[in-house]
């Protein structure tokens, strides 16, 4: 008997494979910077948060690995943030190679669009500009990290950060001016800030976004509904988001830095938990409503067929329009002058209580398992499924078994959690009885 597996089961078998040969990989005693093999929990960790372009830890990443370990974590964001059927497909066009129907749907699942037609050239399109926004943010960041760390260093890390940051990884080098510091060191430079502010928007976008805004230029009428509803939502998170950090954190986190610093740690703290990973205050400092902030922006993450996790921002903006039209007496809501299918809104409704569900349930059973404080352990489930990498610090604190809830948590949110909850279970069909309607009472 031939097995037939779906689409979803081969992404998250694929998936599942470069997380093994990352962990196989980081095994080797080359990888490691004491040269002495890594525990396989602390491996395995790395190599899910890395595939998963996530950013949690267990150890440091400029002093507890080797430059062959650190390359091997780049490889994995990089295959991780692009996907491996992207990667495949602009390779089978390298070499004229062609690619059958199925190979074709695949890739459309893969990068989470709808049409067939035009999905190689999208493809391609997504590698070159991958490259064009990763070399740009590199030479931009030299600017700053060659100086401070020699050219050569400071290149490895600019190439690092950069891919880092446009993948929406989270991992960053700078354990070498203070272990767990990530970017804290360079809360005030205008440079490396706006640089990985601009990366991490870009990557969150989605590559039908990008195809959008390539097509039609400034001319915002004729974008997608989809593009319409990214760009518009994720606007007012960035700018709203950025006001309610600044006035939150003005007296706290902030209440040294000047003005300038203030604005710009506030855009960055916005920005970040969509969802890349970095950040330039110590989160423990935070006060908790800029905590509480920081957890919501990391259940909305970025935008579909992108780098960056999370429920994304076109379901939040669905739930959203469907909520006021509920309000206002209406079935269907319209925005733009287009109407949204009720399909939508359910899995809309699906991927953020399962999500929020998840998270829940996970932070219990941290709490459960060894002594933690409720909201970071939240903070740390909700960081790990909408694959952001943010640690209220207790990461590299975790036990065994909490070790290995984490790391399951990112490769769910990697893969998507509906999707990959999908492919655990069997599909079946639909009986073919309907059974009678009853109403009951809600709200």
């Amino acid at each position: 008997m031939k097995l037939r597996f779906s689409h979803v089961q081969i992404i998250v078998a694929g998936f599942l494979s470069i997380v093994l040969l990352g962990t196989v990989l980081l095994l080797l005693p080359v990888s490691s910077a004491d040269g002495a093999p890594a525990p396989f929990r602390t491996a395995l960790f790395t190599a899910v948060s890395a595939s998963c372009v996530t950013g949690l830890v267990l150890r440091d990443t400029a002093t507890g690995w080797s430059g062959f370990g650190q390359a091997v974590l780049l490889v994995l964001i990089q295959l991780g943030g692009l996907g491996f059927m992207t990667i495949a497909t602009f390779l089978y066009q390298a070499f004229h190679r062609r690619m059958g129907l199925r190979s074709r749907e695949l890739m459309v699942e893969s990068i989470n669009t709808t049409h067939v037609g035009g999905i190689m050239r999208l493809a391609r399109q997504i590698v070159l500009l991958t490259a064009a926004f990763e070399g740009a943010g590199a030479l931009l960041l030299l600017l700053r990290f060659g100086p401070r760390f020699g050219f050569w260093r400071g290149l490895w890390y600019s190439v690092f950060h950069s891919v880092s940051a446009f993948c929406n990884a989270g991992f960053d080098l700078m354990g070498v001016l203070e272990p767990g510091s990530s970017l804290t060191h360079f809360s005030g430079d205008f440079i490396v800030n706006i640089t990985l502010v601009l990366l991490i928007t870009l990557g969150g976008l989605g590559f039908l976004v990008w195809d959008d805004l390539l097509n039609c230029g400034r001319h915002f009428k004729r974008y997608r509904l989809h593009t319409k509803l990214v760009l518009v939502t994720s606007a007012v998170l960035t700018l709203g988001g950025a006001v309610l950090f600044l006035i939150m954190e003005w007296n706290a986190t902030g209440a040294d830095l000047k003005a300038g610093e203030r604005v710009l740690t506030a855009l960055f703290a916005a920005v970040t938990p969509r969802t890349a990973g970095f950040n330039t205050v110590n989160i423990p400092d935070m006060s908790s409503a800029s905590k509480l902030l920081t957890i919501f922006l990391m259940i909305v993450g970025g935008s579909p067929g992108s780098t960056a996790g999370g429920v994304k921002t076109t379901s939040l903006a669905v739930i959203l329009l469907y909520t006021f039209a509920s309000f206002r007496g209406r079935e269907k809501p319209t925005v733009f002058g287009r109407s949204i299918s009720e399909e939508t809104f359910r899995k809309s409704c699906s991927v953020l209580f399962f999500n929020i569900g998840i998270a829940i349930l996970a932070a219990i059973v941290l709490c459960a398992w060894q002594p933690l404080d409720p909201i970071d352990a939240l903070f740390e489930t909700v960081s790990a499924i909408g694959t952001v990498g943010m640690t209220a610090g207790i990461t590299q604190s975790l036990r065994g078994f909490s070790a290995y809830v984490i790391a399951l948590l990112m490769f769910a949110g990697r893969v998507g959690s509906v999707s990959f909850a999908v492919a655990l279970l069997s599909k079946r069909s639909d009986p073919p009885v309907t059974y009678p309607v009853e109403e009951i009472t809600v709200g």
